[in-house]
């Protein structure tokens, strides 16, 4: 990716996202933490995802904080940046007590992947000692059930972990992108899919509002993945496993400020993408900066 930071112009007037204070200089509860946990190790497809936390972090010094709507309003928010844990593949239950660190102070703990291996300590992290009360929501091309340990692996491995299996709603699921064996296990588990062709009938609000409904059933907090490869591959060129017909980017933006504006959701992740096999404009990493955004504006609104 080229380096555009030094030609941004300045404008006194219009104040650049972004530059977000890093977390240990801030005494006290935060708000929103930014967290980048970079994996990269275990993904079935080549990848540089380790490459994205940093890559988004640029892309958000391209957008404003202002949103038109007054109850988004960012200025009200305290926001911080935890920077990156080093090396998550490696040591993944440092990765897990990491996030948990900053899920302590914050009401809404965001995530960089990676690739979805990062869920797995995202949202452990996250949950802390809530997991059986706790609800997970992905909105993915795919179920990310396989056996053994890798990007294809996290939601098999959370509900191994103790996650009940009647508290997860997976959302975007694709055809021609997942195997008969895997969409049967997700029936065995109890899952929600909600599939693609779904999403074309249904309004987004209604099923999100299912969504959280079925996650939050039991009271506890809910962990929201947001796997970039949901998003049709005309919008993340990306990620290795997008496909043509999958979501626009509005709504994926749409979800981001819809479930941050839920008062159990308490982590985000976003993933999937590899930074350094974007295209030239940059489409991929920027969607991921307005979906950081989103979130933001989405908890400003709770």
């Amino acid at each position: 990716m080229a380096d555009g930071s030094a030609s941004l112009s300045h404008d006194d007037l219009w104040p650049r996202a972004g530059d977000w204070t890093p977390a240990g200089r801030i005494n006290g509860d935060l708000d929103l933490t930014l967290i980048g946990i970079p994996t990269a190790r275990t993904s079935l497809s080549p990848t540089r995802a380790d490459a994205t936390p940093a890559a988004v972090r640029e892309a958000l010094r391209r957008y404003s904080p202002f949103a038109h709507d007054r109850d988004a309003d960012l200025d009200v928010l305290t926001l911080a940046d935890a920077g990156d844990i080093i090396d998550p593949d490696r040591d993944e239950d440092a990765a897990r007590q990491r996030v948990a660190d900053v899920a302590t102070r914050s009401r809404l703990t965001v995530a960089l992947g990676g690739d979805n291996a990062a869920t797995v300590p995202a949202a452990l992290g996250a949950w802390g000692g809530d997991i059986a009360t706790a609800g997970l929501i992905t909105l993915d091309a795919h179920y990310d059930l396989r056996d053994g340990r890798s990007n294809g692996s996290p939601v098999r491995r959370l509900i191994e972990t103790g996650l009940d299996g009647h508290r997860v709603v997976q959302i975007g699921i694709q055809d021609f992108a997942n195997s008969r064996a895997y969409a049967e296990r997700a029936r065995e588990l109890g899952i929600t899919v909600i599939t693609r062709d779904d999403l074309l009938r249904l309004p987004l609000d209604d099923v999100l509002a299912e969504a959280l409904a079925v996650a939050g059933g039991a009271g506890g907090p809910i962990h929201v993945d947001l796997d970039v490869d949901v998003c049709d591959r005309a919008v993340a060129p990306a990620c290795p496993a997008s496909t043509p017909g999958g979501i626009a980017a509005h709504e994926l933006r749409r979800v981001a400020r819809v479930v941050a504006q839920h008062p159990q959701v308490s982590s985000i992740d976003i993933t999937e993408i590899d930074a350094l096999a974007d295209v030239a404009d940059e489409r991929t990493v920027r969607l991921a900066a307005l979906c950081v955004l989103e979130a933001a504006a989405g908890l400003a609104a709770r």
